[in-house]
Order: C-alpha cells, then structure tokens, then sequence
C-alpha cells in the first residue's frame, strides 16, 4: 500500500520548519506502511561542500576511526557526523568520488544512501516516527524533501528496501505501486554500466531516471519517458538538487492528492497528509491528473 509525502517549499521563511513539516506529514500516513520509513531533505547548498550519507549494521564499529581513515586514504581532511546507524560524510565536491571509493574500500559493509551536494537520506525499518525520532529529522532544514513509509509486497523488509531510492548525485524517488518490467529495464541500465544495490524494483525506476537526465533530459522530460517505458502501476515522486517531480501512471489507481499556495507546494497519498500545513484551508488542491507530469523547480 505504502505512503508517500512531498514539500517543496518557494517561502525560505519556512525552511527551518521543514523536517518538522515533513516528518508530521509522514507519520500522519504510518498506517499505510508499517515495514520501514525513509526521508530525503535537500538543504541549501553550502558553496564548496558535498556530502555522502552512509548507513552500517554495525555503527559502533564501522564508524569507529572511520574519519582519520578517510582523510588519510585521500589525503585531506574530512568531517563525519554520526546519526545513530547514519553517518554525514563531508567533503570538497572534488574529491566526493574518492572519498565514495575510499569508504567502501576501508569498511566494504557500509551502505551509500545518497550522495550530492545538499541531500541527505535517512531510512530505517520501522514505523516514521521511530525513524524520524532516530535520525534527529524534525530539527533539520532544507528547501525540500521527500519521504516514504512502506509495506513491503515484491521484496524483503530491510534498511536498502526502503525508500527513498538514490542512484543520480542529489537524486531521489519514492514510489507508490509496482513495476512489472523492471528485471528487462534492470538488464538495460546494466549494460549502460548503472550498478544496483538490491533487486527492488523502485531502484529501477530511480535509476531509468537518473540515465535520461545523465543523458540531458531535465527532470520534467525525464519523468515523461517513465509513461511510455516502465510498466505496472506507480505514483512517483522525486527530488533533485533543485526540483521536485510527480508523476502517476495512466491508470492512477494509487491515492494522490497535491496541494500549492505562495509558500510551497506538498504532496500527500492521502489528504490527511497535508491538513496540518500552514494556510491549507486557503491553498488550491486537486488529484494529480494520469500520465501527467508535474515539476517545479527552484
């Protein structure tokens, strides 16, 4: 069933409020996945800062000297902040590949969220607020973000099930449905040299996207492309470094809903997502219309 949440927010006076926006969003839709949860925020961008988000099993001991180590490997400093089974990996945008390179090198069992210059990703099995709660999300900032929680129906319950997906610097998607050609679509990727985690077929999706907008496609025609080349059932929503995208198959059997005032615009599988945001009485809602794509971008 699963339960999506978009914000994409155009007031920067209501940045500071965004995990805390975002995070009432998702857990008011706990009771459509119970399984695990997951939150993309994009912050603004700091000039000459990238970051990797990393996930361990085993924290205590994947992260222990992890960030001496990786100075060391690449040999400039770095700053690790830790988040409970997280970590913020900091660095110069010119050196975040080898700093990708080095961590799974120096501890092979680490797990890469997502990587880019503004976002970071935080997903755990659980309820949202138990996600959010771990992860500190209420007190983070950001222009915007996406967030899941999910019931699992095509793969195991784990952290690299969950949603969001990242395959695309700054790139994210949370999906709603199910893809039935994503093993033919997994096997194209693969051969464009796209390199997957798990065998989820949101992953596929997240990465046909992050190939067309490799290939110069923004994020609007990216998500066109998803209504004549993935098929099944889906609602999609994706953030990117500066944009935010939803896209329903043309079917739309899944629940939508898409709210827009001067201050943001928020998206919510049901509308019990959305009646805490400021001035929801006064903002234009409507269905999100079948295979049609909506994006903004900042």
């Amino acid at each position: 069933m699963c339960g999506i949440v978009g914000l994409f927010l155009k007031d920067k006076s209501l940045e500071p409020q965004l995990g805390s926006m975002l995070s009432e969003m998702l857990i008011s839709l706990s009771d459509r996945g119970p399984d695990s949860a997951g939150i993309a925020i994009y912050g603004a961008p700091s000039g000459n800062e990238a970051k990797i988000t990393i996930q361990a099993a085993k924290p205590e001991h994947d992260f222990r000297n992890l960030e001496a180590e990786l100075a060391r490997a690449i040999g400039t400093p770095v700053n690790i902040a830790v988040k409970s089974t997280h970590a913020v990996v900091r660095t110069t945008p010119d050196k975040i590949d080898e700093v990708r390179e080095a961590i799974q090198a120096l501890r092979p069992d680490i797990r890469i969220m997502g990587a880019g210059d503004v976002v970071e990703i935080y997903k755990e099995v659980g309820l949202p607020e138990a996600v959010v709660d771990r992860f500190g999300v209420r007190s983070m900032t950001g222009t915007h973000g996406i967030g899941h929680t999910r019931m699992a129906t095509e793969s195991a319950v784990t952290t690299m099930g969950a949603h969001p997906f990242s395959t695309g610097a700054d790139q994210c998607l949370v999906h709603n449905g199910s893809l039935s050609n994503h093993n033919n679509v997994r096997r194209e990727l693969i051969r464009e040299g796209m390199k997957f985690e798990t065998e989820n077929d949101t992953e596929v999706a997240a990465a046909y996207l992050s190939s067309q907008m490799a290939h110069g496609k923004n994020l609007g025609e990216a998500l066109e492309g998803t209504l004549s080349d993935l098929d099944g059932f889906f609602t999609f929503v994706v953030g990117t470094k500066n944009g935010f995208g939803v896209v329903r198959d043309p079917i739309a059997c899944k629940p939508a809903v898409m709210a827009e005032t001067d201050q943001y615009v928020a998206f919510g599988s049901e509308y019990r997502a959305l009646t805490k945001l400021p001035g929801i009485d006064n903002a234009k809602v409507w269905e999100p219309e079948p295979a049609t794509v909506y994006f903004w971008e900042h």
